[in-house]
């Protein structure tokens, strides 16, 4: 599948609400299913995009099949990054487009806004124990878990974290 990143559009913001929603109420990553307060930061695309940088992946004919929030250093996204790392968050994918890159696609553009970053060592994440399918293309991509940066952002779930070292290129 061909497959661009780029920033996302205003008139895409809906689409990736739902996108976003669909994959997480879908999956069971949500406790409190609709009524889940997270659901609300979630589908509040327009509030990421004024605060970070949320890219999409497109397809040939530009139809949206998921996204990504990155916060580079010091950004309010950022929940588990040290000063001189970057972070990426709420990535998802279309249930349709789900192992064709996309996912994959977005992380590496994530990767390479942290290395065009000047004094940026690292990039992390959170996720979600039950995250098999992204866990698999973090580890493929090089990043390793950091089980002491763990952490719960509400009772009853620990987010698992990972970290990826960015060395100066040659």
């Amino acid at each position: 599948m061909d497959i661009t990143i780029r920033p996302i559009e205003t008139a895409e913001h809906t689409i990736l609400a739902d996108i976003t929603a669909e994959a997480y109420l879908g999956d069971g990553l949500l406790e409190f299913g609709d009524g889940d307060p997270y659901l609300t930061q979630l589908r509040d695309v327009p509030r990421r995009a004024a605060e970070a940088e949320v890219l999409v992946a497109a397809d040939a004919q530009g139809r949206v099949l998921g996204g990504v929030t990155y916060a580079p250093p010091g950004n309010p996204w950022a929940d588990i990054a040290a000063a001189d790392e970057a972070e990426f968050r709420t990535l998802a994918v279309s249930r349709e487009a789900r192992g064709a890159g996309a996912g994959e696609a977005l992380v590496r553009a994530c990767v390479d806004r942290a290395r065009a970053t000047a004094g940026v060592s690292g990039i992390v994440l959170s996720t979600q124990p039950a995250m098999h399918g992204a866990h698999r293309i973090y580890r493929r991509l090089g990043f390793h878990r950091t089980p002491d940066r763990d952490w719960s952002p509400v009772a009853d779930l620990t987010l698992l974290t990972f970290r990826l070292e960015l060395r100066p290129s040659v």
